[in-house]
C-alpha cells in the first residue's frame, strides 16, 4: 500500500515538471487566448464571462464550462451554498444536475473536491476515480454526473477559494495533452480572477464568525496526531477540563461533530499541518 502511495505520488510530480515544460513550448501569445482575455477583462456579468470561458476551451476539446462556485471555508457550510450566489452554472450545464448535487452535498463530502483542492495539477473525473478508487457513497457525484450525460469533467482549484469545472461526454483523459491542461487551468484561474472582481469578496469570509485561538489549534493538533485527553493535558501544561472546554469550542467554530471531525476540519483549512 505505501509504495503504491509512493509510485502515485513520484508519477504526481513527474506530471508536473512535464506540464511545467509543455508550457515553456506554448507560445505565450495566440489570437484565440487574446480574444478569451479580451472578452473576459470586458465581462460585466458572471454569464459573460462563463461564455468567454466557454468558447475559449471549446475550440480546444470537446468540451465546455460547467460551473464555478466559491469554496465554503468549513465542510458544514455546503448546506448553505445558494446557486447564484456561491455557484454559477454555465448554460450548457443541467440546472436539475445542480439541485440533485447540491442537496447530496450537504449531507456528504465530493472525494473530488478533496482531490482538486489538494492537487497542484487539475485532473479529470476519471482519473480522480482511478486514483482514489471510490466505493458505496463515495461514488455518487460520479453516478448523478453520469445520469446527466456528463462523462468526464476537469476541475480546477484556483487559490484555494475557487472551483472551475469544465464537463465533457468523453473521457478527457484520452483527449487532454498536457499543454491543453496548462492552458484550461489558465483560463479556469484568470476567469475565477474576473469574478472575484465582478462579484465581490464573500462577506462569509471577512465576516464576525469567532476565530481559532492558537491554544484551541495547539489541542487540536495533538488530537491529530491520535493524543487523548489526559496526555494533551499533560504535554500542554493545563488541566484536563481545560481541554475539553477547547475542544468543545472550537469544535462549535469548525461545524464540527466531534474533536476527530473537528482536527480533520482543521486540516483541511489548513489551520494545522
Amino acid at each position: 500500500m505505501a509504495h503504491t502511495f509512493m509510485h502515485k505520488s513520484a508519477r504526481r510530480k513527474s506530471d508536473v515538471l512535464t506540464a511545467s515544460k509543455a508550457l515553456l513550448a506554448i507560445p505565450p501569445s495566440t489570437p484565440l487566448l487574446n480574444k478569451f482575455t479580451d472578452h473576459v477583462s470586458r465581462a460585466k456579468t458572471t454569464g459573460d464571462i462563463l461564455d468567454g470561458l466557454d468558447d475559449f476551451a471549446s475550440k480546444l476539446l470537446p468540451i465546455n464550462v460547467l460551473g464555478v462556485g466559491r469554496m465554503p471555508q468549513r465542510t458544514s457550510d455546503w448546506r448553505s451554498i445558494e446557486l447564484g450566489r456561491d455557484v454559477f452554472l454555465h448554460s450548457s450545464a443541467s440546472v436539475e444536475w445542480w439541485n440533485e448535487y447540491a442537496e447530496k452535498a450537504a449531507h456528504g463530502y465530493d472525494p473530488g473536491i478533496m482531490m482538486a483542492k489538494s492537487s497542484l495539477m487539475a485532473y479529470t473525473w476519471t482519473e480522480t476515480m482511478r486514483m482514489l478508487e471510490p466505493i458505496g457513497i463515495d461514488r455518487w457525484p460520479y453516478e448523478l454526473a453520469l445520469k446527466f450525460g456528463i462523462r468526464d469533467a476537469l476541475t480546477c482549484c484556483v487559490g484555494q477559494r475557487w472551483l472551475v469545472a469544465y464537463w465533457s461526454r468523453h473521457v478527457l483523459s484520452n483527449l487532454l495533452t498536457k499543454p491543453l491542461r496548462i492552458l484550461l487551468m489558465a483560463a479556469a484561474g484568470f476567469a475565477a480572477f474576473r469574478l472575484e472582481q465582478v462579484i465581490g469578496e464573500d462577506p462569509r469570509r471577512v465576516g464576525n464568525r469567532p476565530s481559532v485561538t492558537p491554544r484551541e489549534l495547539a489541542v487540536l493538533r495533538l488530537v491529530s496526531l491520535g493524543k487523548g485527553t489526559n496526555e494533551i493535558a499533560k504535554v500542554l501544561g493545563i488541566g484536563e477540563e481545560t481541554v475539553r472546554s477547547h475542544l468543545k469550542k472550537v469544535q462549535i467554530k469548525l461545524g464540527a461533530c466531534n474533536r476527530a471531525h473537528a482536527a480533520a476540519e482543521a486540516i483541511r483549512q489548513q489551520l494545522i499541518p
